[in-house]
Formats: C-alpha cells, structure tokens, sequence
C-alpha cells in the first residue's frame, strides 16, 4: 500500500515534553506538508479544568494552609482571568513551589502547626512520587499533609479521543515517560483501537525516526506498537512503580479540559489512607462554572486546532497574560508554538 500524498496523514505526539522538544527542533519545518504532527492531550497541566483550580484557589482561604505545587500550576488561571495561585500568593497567602511531592512532605514536617496540601498533578509518571509521599507521611506519622490529587490515566483520554466522530489522526507518539512505567505492555490498547503507535525518545532524531517509522506502517496498511526508546523502556516497564501507584492510589471518574468526564481516567486517594486526601479532609467540592472565554484550549488539547487557529493566540493570550493553561505550561501547545513560532 503506497502513501497518498494528495491527503494529509496526522500523526498526534501525545506528551507535552515532545510538543515542546519538536518545537524547539524545527521538526514540523522539516516534514513534508502531506505530514501533519498535531498535540493531544499529554501536558497535565493542560488538560486541568478550571473548576479544579478554583477549588486549589480556595484551599488558600483556609486559615494555616500551606499549598505546595509544581512551577507549572503557578500561573494556570481558574474560572476568573488573572486569578491564579502566583496572585493569590502575592497576595499573601501560603504557596510554595516544590520540585517533588516529597518536598511537600518536608515542608509539613517541619510546619507542624500548619496543613501542608501538595497538587498531586501528572499522568503515570508523576503517579508514583505522589504515592510515596503519602506512604512517606503515614510511615513518619505526619498528620498534617494531604494530596490533592489532580493525577490522570493515558489509556482512557486516547479511548475517549478514539471515539469522538471528528477524530481524525493515522498514528501515535507515545510518551516515552510513561512507557517507561506502564511498558509495552501498558500500551499495547493502540494496537486494540487499530492505531499506529511509536513509543519515543525526546531527541530530535528520536522523534524523527518515530514519524519514519509510523509513516512506515501506515504506508503498509498496519497498526501495531512499536518501541523506538528501546534504551529506556522495557516491555514489563517499571512494576515498582506501579505497585506502589496500585497501593496508595484507586482509578476514578475524573474531569479533563476538552475531554469532558472520562469514567476511571484519573487517580483518587485510597479510602483506607483517606486522612492524606485533600478532598476528605477539606470536603472539596468541584463547582462547574460559567467561563466566558474564546480560548480554544479544549481543542487543542484534542488535536483539532493549531495553536495559531486559536483566535487569542498572540494577542489576548501571550505567556506574561495567559487565557487558557495551554500557554502557561512549559509542555503546553500554545506555549511552544508562541515561543518558537512552530506552527508559523
């Protein structure tokens, strides 16, 4: 089976590393214009909704709360434009930004008189780290930490993508970090869903040669997973990890920006460790709001606008005065677009 080069193949890199690696290395430049990569929804920051960050806002209402997160989360606006956890802490309230859960961990061991809440926010990487922090806190007895789990599962958004009438995409970069915990194994649902699927490193010639290799199969009429990041990951993957992801943490129906409720997508805090869910603890209570907004963040997210066809992108959203996550990230679409003018 030859390529038609008369129609447009879309390939999908699914992590936001890759977004912002292919970026960075002109590689949409060097591909043919019958070759389109287009961003899914692999940046977590991303695919948070704005209900979630308003509830994060509001944890720094409550009096001696000390909320830990990852730079990333810092400047993602909620419901209200400009209303964000870098304000609220200017602001005066208590914001630290931490480089792993654990860190959060200590800053409750050595806040005692205060409740020290970390944004557990990721896919399968992030899982475990989030979950030794809770085995951490129980094992020390820190009584005054909690998660407040953001944390979300690739299988089911590429399930829910799959199955949306307008999706329109003939292969897969699959995220190497996550690879390197699920394993070949974790992804073999691409070949389920009858989906080329390439799992790959970050360097250019990694990514490179996983478009080479899909357009390899497509040109052969096949779906099948293949491992570009031999190197890195292993067919078993990392069964630590996820042992200890299984102990402390239960799938959940959970909420994606773009995706909608996507039923066990996402990570909750076991009930039997329920004293180190945010949610328990605090009785957060997600709160649909009203957002007036033509931020197209959604739609990228699911791969159905470049960046650039956002009718904000570069004008009313720049990185210094975000309107959506997707320019606020360091993974998001819209941030490495505007920084390398990919998409131009």
């Amino acid at each position: 089976m030859a390529l038609d080069r008369s129609k447009t193949y879309r390939l999908m890199e699914v992590c936001g590393t890759h977004t912002m690696a292919i970026a960075r290395a002109g590689i949409r430049s060097l591909l043919p214009a019958w070759v389109r990569l287009v961003s899914g929804p692999g940046c977590p920051v991303c695919v948070t909704p704005p209900e979630v960050i308003d509830a994060a806002l509001e944890l720094t209402e409550q009096p001696d709360v000390i909320v830990a997160t990852y730079g990333d989360m810092i400047r993602v606006p909620g419901s209200v434009k400009g209303d964000n956890l870098a304000r609220r802490s200017a602001l005066g309230a208590s914001v630290r930004i931490v480089y792993s859960a654990m860190d959060a961990v200590d800053i409750a061991r050595q806040n005692p008189d205060r409740e020290v809440v970390f944004l557990g926010v990721g896919f399968e990487t992030s899982a475990p780290g989030t979950a030794t922090s809770i085995q951490a806190a129980s094992e020390d007895h820190i009584g005054n930490y909690s998660v407040f789990s953001m944390l979300k599962m690739l299988e089911p958004s590429i399930r829910a993508l799959a199955a949306d009438p307008e999706f329109n995409v003939q292969g897969f970069i699959c995220p190497g970090h996550v690879a390197v915990i699920l394993g070949e194994q974790g992804l073999k649902f691409f070949e389920e869903l009858g989906l080329p699927a390439v799992i790959a490193g970050f360097d250019p010639d990694d990514i490179a040669n996983a478009v080479r290799m899909l357009m390899q199969q497509i040109a052969k009429g096949e779906a099948k997973l293949e491992n570009q990041y031999t190197d890195v990951v292993r067919p078993e993957g990392n069964p630590m990890a996820r042992e200890i992801i299984d102990r402390y943490l239960v799938p959940r129906k959970d909420i994606w920006r773009g995706l909608g409720v996507i039923d066990l997508s996402g990570y909750g805090i076991r009930p039997e460790y329920a004293e180190y869910d945010a949610e328990q603890r605090f009785g957060i209570v997600l709160k649909r709001p009203v957002i007036k907004t033509a931020c197209r963040c959604g739609d990228v997210v699911k791969g159905k606008l470049d960046p650039t066809e956002c009718p904000l992108f570069g004008t009313v959203c720049v990185p210094e005065d975000p309107e959506g996550p997707c320019m606020v990230s360091a993974e998001g679409a819209c941030a490495a677009a505007y920084k390398y003018r990919s998409f131009c």
